[in-house]
Order: structure tokens, then sequence, then C-alpha cells
């Protein structure tokens, strides 16, 4: 089927109840790079360390609400990383009740390096679009994703 012709509703269902497991499956095959293989990361932190990577320090209640998890969860995850050397947490120096979390130096290529490929792939695909197809494309995955969860 062309990108030129119409796609009844059915159709499209179809198509994505088949592509989608296939991409699911495709990003948890991916695998950290060397540096971090041992440390026994999961698609969960994946989430986490884009957003540091991508917009910089952040408190732990930032990449909650990012995450759209309970800080606690958070904690938990950023206590594991912080443990495994791969993120570095410090007190905020305008408040100190708050923690701002950072991917440490040492492995910030490592962590752009597992990032990169699937940055690359959204890069291509979206840059051809208009932005208000860029909103469409993102505003549909995200429906989907509260649809599968019950929340629509």
């Amino acid at each position: 089927m062309s990108t030129g012709e119409g796609l009844s509703v059915d159709d499209g269902v179809r198509t994505l109840l088949l592509l989608m497991p296939r991409l699911v499956g495709r990003a948890k095959r991916t695998p950290p790079p060397e540096p971090l293989r041992s440390l026994d990361l999961a698609p969960r932190h994946l989430s986490l360390l884009a957003y540091l990577l991508f917009d910089g320090p952040l408190t732990v209640n930032e990449l909650a609400a990012r995450l759209e998890v309970a800080p606690t969860t958070v904690s938990l995850m950023v206590g594991e990383l912080s443990r495994k050397d791969v993120v570095e947490r410090r007190e905020d120096e305008t408040d100190r009740r708050r923690t701002i979390v950072s991917v440490a130096p040492a492995n910030r290529e490592a962590v752009h390096a597992w990032l990169a490929r699937g940055a690359q792939a959204w890069r291509t695909v979206l840059e051809p679009l208009t932005a208000e197809q860029r909103r469409l494309v993102v505003d549909t995955l995200r429906a989907y994703e509260r649809e599968v969860a019950g929340e629509g």
C-alpha cells in the first residue's frame, strides 16, 4: 500500500495490531552499549535517562511528572541507577529538600549511544512532516496508550 492511498479504519487497526508488537519487541531487544551492559538496565530506565539526557538535570518530582509515575517510584529508580553510577544525585542549592538528578558524566556517552538509534529514527520519520502532522502522530500515540490503559 502506498503512502498516498487512503486507509479504512479496519485496515489501519489490522496494520497497527501487527506493527506495534514488532516495534515494542525491537525496542526491548536494543541492548545497552557495552559500558552499561553489565548494569542490568531495563527499558523503564531508558525513559528516565532520555529525559535527563535531552532536558538536562531534573528534580525527582519533575521526572515523576514527565514519566507519569509516583515520585517514590522515581526515587527508587534513581537510587538504583545512582548505586550503579549511571546517574548522580545532589541537593538543590536553592532548596535542600529537593534532589537534582543528572546523567553521570562517565556514562553520558554510553547513555547517548543507547538512545541515538531510536532518536535518529524518529527524527528521520518526523522531519518531513509539518508541525501539525507531528503533533497528530504524537497525540495519536498518546491517545492509544490511554485507551489501552483503560484511561480513555
